[in-house]
């Protein structure tokens, strides 16, 4: 558009207006030539900065072409990435901080007053709440078990931010998910493992009901026990972070984790 006012002009007239205006009314407006007018609507026009409609005509006569500006959407993935930018370069306190700006938005969110008192309860509220917001989230039932239940998210608002700041865009969704599903039982109750790319285009939530402190321990001591889940604790307990994204294909059982992040997730245990 350059530095031409004319044509400023008349994108904003039409960005103002509730519906398109032809070009004799543009030229009523701003009291240029009509033909000067069509002249900047249709440099307007190439640069897809304004948007043509056919209109019925006035009386007799040929239908009249209107002109509205078009509405330029938000660029929510460039917004999240400056904001990601914007939390340091510390990846630990930019998955904290993560972590809980995502408690807070659960914390803001309305999902009714489901009360959870078994895993299959945390099952039905969190994969009502992934769909919802659009992670397409379809449940393992091939390797769930009583006492823990994977979610296979084969969808991601955000997925080609988060391959390069997944410590941030899953700290969020790992905090959303921990507030709502502590918002419906016992704070601490179910434990929440996200395990980001575990193939190109999946994620994987884990849940894992926490029904007796004991069970903590001996879940702990267990050498078996998967150790790439990015647990979430009870409320004495740091945040944690994000496990690393796997640069294969993962098996369902999870267990094939970096060596290296399972001792630095011990470690901040």
């Amino acid at each position: 558009m350059s530095d031409s006012w004319p044509r400023r002009r008349l994108l904003a007239i039409l960005r103002g207006a509730s519906e398109p205006l032809d070009a004799q009314e543009l030229a009523r407006i701003t009291g240029q030539h009509v033909t000067t007018v069509r002249f900047h609507l249709d440099v307007l026009t190439k640069e897809s900065l304004v948007r043509q409609f056919q209109q019925p005509p006035r009386g007799r006569g040929r239908p009249r072409i209107g002109y509205s500006a078009v509405q330029r959407s938000v660029g929510y993935q460039e917004l999240a990435q400056v904001l990601a930018d914007q939390l340091g370069p510390d990846p630990r306190r930019r998955s904290e901080a993560a972590i809980a700006a995502g408690r807070t938005w659960g914390a803001k969110l309305d999902v009714g007053d489901q009360h959870i008192e078994t895993l299959e309860d945390a099952k039905d509220l969190a994969v009502t709440l992934l769909s919802e917001l659009g992670f397409a989230p379809e449940r393992d039932q091939v390797t769930e078990t009583d006492e823990q239940a994977p979610i296979r998210l084969t969808a991601c608002p955000l997925r080609e931010l988060a391959r390069t700041h997944s410590e941030v865009v899953c700290g969020v969704h790992l905090g959303l998910i921990k507030e709502v599903l502590d918002r419906g039982g016992d704070r601490g109750a179910v434990n929440v493992g996200l395990h980001p790319f575990v193939e190109p285009e999946l994620c994987v939530v884990r849940l894992e009901l926490m029904a007796h402190p004991e069970q903590d321990m001996r879940r702990e001591s267990d050498p078996n026990r998967d150790a790439t889940a990015v647990p979430v604790g009870a409320e004495n307990a740091a945040e944690p972070r994000i496990a690393t994204p796997s640069a294969g294909r993962v098996a369902p059982q999870l267990r094939n984790a970096d060596p290296n992040v399972a001792k630095q997730s011990a470690q901040q245990w």
